[in-house]
């Protein structure tokens, strides 16, 4: 235990923040320096071919142990943290023998993370937790994916009596602006397939995610006295505000649940001449989807209509349902259910509501469903991860490439 919370410390307070903003790969320059931190433990732990690319994808190989053809797979995290919320000065809080009771982030702030409000601690009770300090996010998405790919390496090699294929791993930047796998060389990867350990809580089994765009919605307004404005001025941040309100009000991320989709407003800016509206899409259903960006594509022109061509859209998509992809290989999802079986855990299929960089890599031509890493609450402050589920996941890796070798 002792040994994943140093590694995975020695993570998290590498601030790793990637940037939708940036055009460059990775996206932040910080994200060099763990990522060359990576590199040179991979290679001290004993693995081969270790490369790292000019964009900072890394790749490494845990040579087979037996002489019969076994298939190629891999396990795949990212090291980059999420934008949405600092991962500067990471200080983790470790809580041994959790009580169930509320923990004090951060005194001086009055920050709490509450086991009423977050009931999925009461799981936890006599585990160990690592939470922040009430002032930046955790990294827990994805560095306890990663420390457990890198402990279950390392155990391999330390066991070889554990008979496995040729299992290759990987680690890539930028996955939490959506461009984890845009870079990512499958080809060289040589895996028939890989599992993503970037799931949530322990037991965690997904091979289905959102069709996933972005809307971007600009408008221009044209400003003139007020008191003077009659017929004359266009205001474009209540045009921006018009537009917001012909979105189906019930149909937003803190209304559903499930393979229910969304309008996820994130970004506002604007003033009299210019407002920009900045929106995610999601829909599990393909033509679900469709209807969603068709109707994003009717309330700009109607609205056109109206304000004499002042608006424009643009509309990107950035992933889709790895399901159909995934389900004419599906044993890849059975072997990972029998691993969590074969080990106490219970699994939890259900649909990703989200993305990976597997749902990228399995229309690469690399299926790729997607393993609990561990936490709760990411890209927040309440962000925490149980030491115990880190455990299970070294364990259901190994499990796995047992398995495999065994078929």
């Amino acid at each position: 235990m002792q040994h994943i919370i140093d590694r995975f410390i020695s993570y998290v307070t590498i601030d790793t923040q990637s940037d939708p903003t940036s055009e460059s790969t990775p996206s932040t320059e910080k994200q060099w320096i763990l990522a060359h931190k990576l590199v040179d433990e991979l290679r001290s732990i004993g693995l081969h071919d270790v490369t790292i690319d000019e964009n900072a994808y890394i790749m490494a190989t845990l040579p087979a142990n037996v002489e019969h053809e076994v298939p190629t797979i891999g396990f795949i995290a990212h090291f980059d943290t999420s934008p949405d919320f600092s991962g500067m000065n990471v200080r983790p809080q470790i809580i041994e023998n959790y009580n169930g009771h509320d923990i004090i982030l951060n005194k001086e702030k009055n920050i709490i993370l509450s086991s009423s409000y977050f009931d999925d601690l009461l799981q936890y009770i006599g585990q160990t937790i690592i939470t922040t300090d009430g002032t930046t996010l955790l990294g827990a998405d994805d560095k306890a994916g990663i420390t457990e790919i890198v402990t279950a390496m390392e155990h391999l090699i330390h066991n070889p009596e554990i008979k496995h294929g040729t299992i290759r791993i990987a680690f890539t930047p930028d996955e939490e602006i959506g461009r984890g796998a845009h870079k990512f060389d499958v080809e060289k990867f040589g895996a028939q397939w890989a599992y993503t350990m970037d799931g949530s809580q322990l037991g965690e089994l997904e091979y289905e995610n959102f069709n996933a765009a972005s809307a971007t919605i600009s408008i221009s307004g044209k400003s003139v006295h007020p008191g003077y404005a009659k017929g004359k001025m266009v205001n474009a941040v209540i045009i921006a505000n018009k537009i917001i309100e012909d979105l189906p009000r019930h149909e937003i991320p803190e209304e559903t649940t499930g393979r229910e989709g969304f309008f996820h407003v994130h970004t506002v800016n604007g003033e009299i001449e210019n407002a920009t509206i900045e929106m995610i899409i999601r829909d599990h259903d393909m033509d679900h989807f469709l209807r969603r960006k068709e109707l994003i594509r009717a309330i700009v022109k109607k609205y056109n209509q109206a304000y004499d061509d002042c608006i424009t859209l643009e509309i990107k998509d950035q992933y889709f349902n790895m399901k159909e992809k995934v389900e004419p290989v599906f044993h890849i999802v059975e072997i990972a259910q029998r691993a969590m079986e074969d080990i106490g855990i219970k699994p939890i299929i259900k649909p990703i509501r989200g993305g990976t960089d597997g749902s990228q890599l399995s229309f690469m031509g690399l299926p790729c469903p997607n393993i609990f890493a561990g936490g709760h609450n990411f890209h927040g402050k309440y962000e925490y991860v149980p030491v115990e589920s880190m455990q299970k996941a070294v364990e259901v890796i190994v499990r796995i490439c047992e398995l495999t070798a065994n078929r």
